[in-house]
C-alpha cells in the first residue's frame, strides 16, 4: 500500500506551461534536488512520455545508489509523475508534480512523494542511503527543491540567473 510521505506547495510567478516544462524534465530537476544528481534516459527514450524509463543517480554524502524510474502520469501543463524502483525492480516510491494555473498568471506547484517500499526492504534502504527518517528527509528535500525551482524559473524569466 502506498503511503504519502511528504508534500509541499509553492507559488511561482510564471505560467503553468513554463513551469511544467521544467518539472517534467527529470534531468533539469536534478539540478534542484537534494539526492538526485543525474538522470540517464533508458531504452531509447529522450524525454518524458508515458512508460518512458530513466535511471537516477542519487547521492547522500559519500553514499551513492542508482534507481530505475518509469513515467506513469503525463498531463501536459498539469501533472507529471513517476515510480521509482531498485534496479532489481523492488518498488521504492512515487514522485508527482501537480501544476495549477492561477488567474493572475502565476501557478501553484505541489510536489508529493509516496512510499511504495515493502517493509522488509526498509532496513536495507536505510543502510544504502544513510537516511533513517525518510518522511522527514523527503519533506525537507521537497521544500528545498521547490524553493530552488521557484528561484530558477523566476530568475530565468527576469534575466536574474542566480
Amino acid at each position: 500500500m502506498d503511503r504519502l510521505f511528504a508534500s509541499d506547495t509553492v507559488t511561482i510567478n510564471a505560467s503553468a506551461d513554463e513551469v511544467f516544462a521544467v518539472v517534467s524534465d527529470p534531468a533539469a530537476m536534478a539540478a534542484f534536488a537534494e539526492e538526485l544528481v543525474a538522470v540517464r534516459w533508458l531504452h531509447g527514450a529522450t524525454e518524458a512520455a508515458l512508460g518512458a524509463r530513466f535511471e537516477g543517480l542519487n547521492r547522500n554524502g559519500v553514499r551513492r545508489w542508482r534507481t530505475v524510474c518509469e513515467v506513469i502520469e503525463l498531463e501536459p501543463g498539469r501533472r507529471f509523475a513517476y515510480d521509482v524502483s531498485t534496479k532489481s525492480q523492488i518498488p521504492i516510491s512515487r514522485w508527482r508534480y501537480d501544476v495549477e494555473p492561477a488567474s493572475d498568471g502565476t501557478c501553484v506547484v505541489t510536489e508529493s512523494n509516496w512510499a511504495r517500499v515493502p517493509l522488509w526492504f526498509i532496513p536495507l534502504a536505510m543502510a544504502v542511503t544513510g537516511v533513517i527518517n525518510r518522511p522527514a528527509a523527503n519533506a525537507a528535500h521537497i521544500a528545498t527543491t521547490l524553493n530552488r525551482l521557484k528561484s530558477h524559473v523566476e530568475g530565468r524569466l527576469t534575466g536574474d540567473m542566480r
